[in-house]
């Protein structure tokens, strides 16, 4: 009998054991997809953050009078830069929505000068930052999808008592600017 009693506690407790390294590392996958996720976001912001200047090289050769929004354009590329380099997903989202918005409204003014709308070299960067633009859009929706699951999973019981012993940080959603979503006022930007 007393067997019998020890063999169901040994049992009864390697399957607690093993239920808690599951959990552990699933929570350890779900850290490593948000982690993994962001670092893709990473590579195409780099990408952007080194185009960005062709363009504004390129653009300064016609658009001798809107040197100000080249300048806006470049700022803006700086904050998008430091709040990626000090990982501050919210001050990210705020500056990439500005730089969103001016890089649109750069390419809608371009319309206004021939010589720029026909240089090869515009058109190439204008299709790469485009590109580079819906390859950000399409995996700031990976990114929150991971980020979204890793937060769910750390908060449900028992998940959460086995986060709470473990390295397992929640990840902030990565949302732009609200005003990315409202129709570009192009007039008001190169006034201002």
């Amino acid at each position: 009998m007393i067997p019998v009693a020890i063999f169901l506690v040994v049992a009864g407790g390697a399957v607690c054991l093993f239920y808690a390294v599951s959990l552990y590392n699933g929570l350890v996958r779900l850290k490593n997809n948000a982690s993994k996720a962001w670092a893709n976001i990473d590579v195409l912001l780099k990408q952007r953050h080194d185009e960005l200047p062709k363009l504004i090289e390129t653009c300064k050769q016609y658009m001798k009078y809107e040197s100000g929004t080249l300048e806006k354009i470049m700022q803006a590329r700086a904050a998008v830069y430091s709040a990626r380099e000090s990982g501050n997903v919210q001050a990210l989202g705020a500056a990439e929505g500005q730089l969103r918005g001016l890089t649109g409204s750069l390419f809608a003014v371009a319309e206004n000068y021939p010589d720029l709308k026909s240089n090869q070299t515009f058109q190439n960067l204008q299709s790469r930052i485009s590109s580079l633009e819906s390859a950000l859009s399409d995996r700031r929706e990976l990114y929150n999808e991971s980020a979204n699951l890793n937060n769910a999973r750390r908060e449900m019981f028992p998940d959460s008592i086995v986060a709470s012993y473990g390295n397992f940080p929640a990840f902030q959603l990565l949302s732009f600017d609200p005003a990315e979503t409202k129709d570009v006022d192009v007039r008001a930007a190169f006034n201002s």
